[in-house]
């Protein structure tokens, strides 16, 4: 079943003078899968992420989850509707420094009314899962990159969205944080079966996906499965990188740990 489902998706930026960020986009993504999105620098795969996640509406075309047209909805219900079935994850991690990282991690069931009682359940199971359940105390600023990270993605999964959402996810981190919070992205896809979408720069993060699509100039430019080995698969994604030109120039091939 397709959780996603882009038919022809364009977007234009601009009046007088446009600017076409994307082309005829054509996308399916099943339950449970796990996509990776990469392409050079300009080549429209944020704003992609975006009209994926109903934050910038497409000029044409059509954006459906779990069969629903979200950009139908009137302003409260989208609200509703991205609070509710989507998780997100960004760069910057995005976390609220006048909030402990327990507090931050049930943001969403806080905004959506829960009990209290809920509330603590769930924390502790989803802290217990992404180890953070020694730092669910501590504030913002006393936490390492990479278990602010952890925290991010306690918070997006915390209400078991539809669909997770995450944007260079390991743009911050070094290059532990980032292994380990890849690692992390692919455990939980595997045990919630929580389908993941992923714009990454990174082809070492975009190899722990099931499938990579590469987009150029705003059109779609090619796709890759992973396969039986992730060794093979990264190679295989800096092959794609080096066609597309840009952002695989200064990428080696190295082995992966």
């Amino acid at each position: 079943m397709d959780i996603l489902k882009l038919n022809h998706i364009s977007k234009v930026y601009g009046d007088k003078v446009q600017y076409c960020a994307l082309k005829d986009i054509n996308l399916n993504i099943e339950e449970g899968e796990f996509v990776g999105i990469m392409g050079p620098s300009g080549s429209g795969k944020t704003t992609l992420l975006n009209v994926i996640s109903t934050i910038d509406p497409p000029t044409s075309g059509e954006v459906l989850i779990n069969g629903e047209n979200p950009y139908k909805l009137d302003n409260s219900n989208l609200a509703l509707f991205r609070r509710r079935k989507l998780g997100f994850v960004f760069q910057d991690f995005n976390l609220i420094d006048t909030l402990t990282i327990g507090e931050n991690i049930v943001l969403p069931l806080t905004l959506d009314g829960q009990k209290v009682s809920y509330m603590d359940k769930r924390l502790k199971e989803i802290a217990a899962r992404l180890n953070i359940e020694n730092i669910i105390n501590k504030r913002t600023y006393e936490v390492s990159g990479g278990q602010a990270q952890r925290t991010a993605i306690a918070r997006a999964i915390i209400h078991s969205p539809l669909l997770l959402l995450a944007d260079e996810p390991t743009g911050n981190l070094d290059s532990k944080a980032a292994r380990d919070v890849m690692e992390l992205f692919e455990r939980i896809n595997r045990d919630t079966g929580v389908t993941t979408v992923m714009v990454t720069h990174d082809p070492k993060s975009a190899s722990y996906c099931h499938r990579v699509i590469f987009i150029k100039d705003g059109q779609f430019f090619n796709e890759i499965h992973r396969g039986d080995s992730r060794q093979r698969f990264y190679q295989q994604i800096l092959d794609v990188l080096s066609l597309l030109g840009g952002e695989a120039n200064d990428i080696f091939s190295v082995r992966l740990k």
